[in-house]
């Protein structure tokens, strides 16, 4: 009895000990985004596309999707398309500002996490034409 009150001690030592690796994303319904922060997964069904953003919905709301400008990476996402994008709540629209997208397995990479994103302040972004001179 002793003996396997010494090895059940030693077993519950050991356990905690185990390296455990876990990478997981939780996934966030669309009506509880305003809690949530920087690195947020949500999934739906993409309802409407204009350019590069786009409507989408998971059953407990619909929110704008911004996948960034068509100059920097231009999605193909289409309507009735099942997506999974990470990104965080603008603070600015109130949209969903997108990092990555995945759709079918692959992945759109559109921004890192952390910083602005790459297109703020490009140099050699297209410039909307000037006004002529009077």
């Amino acid at each position: 009895m002793q003996r396997l009150l010494i090895y059940l001690t030693l077993a519950a030592i050991a356990i905690p000990s185990f390296p455990v690796m876990v990478e997981a994303q939780t996934r966030t319904r669309i009506g509880e985004l305003q809690q949530r922060t920087r690195g947020t997964t949500i999934s739906g069904k993409v309802v409407s596309v204009v350019g590069n953003d786009f409507t989408l919905n998971d059953g407990s709301g619909e929110i704008i999707v911004d996948a960034g400008p068509r100059y920097w990476r231009e999605i193909d996402i289409k309507p009735g398309e099942e997506v999974t994008v990470t990104g965080e709540i603008s603070k600015k629209s109130g949209e969903f500002d997108a990092f990555s997208i995945n759709r079918n397995g692959s992945v759109i990479e559109i921004r890192p996490a952390d910083g602005p994103p790459p297109w703020a302040g490009n140099p050699n972004r297209p410039q909307s034409p000037k006004p002529p001179k009077s």
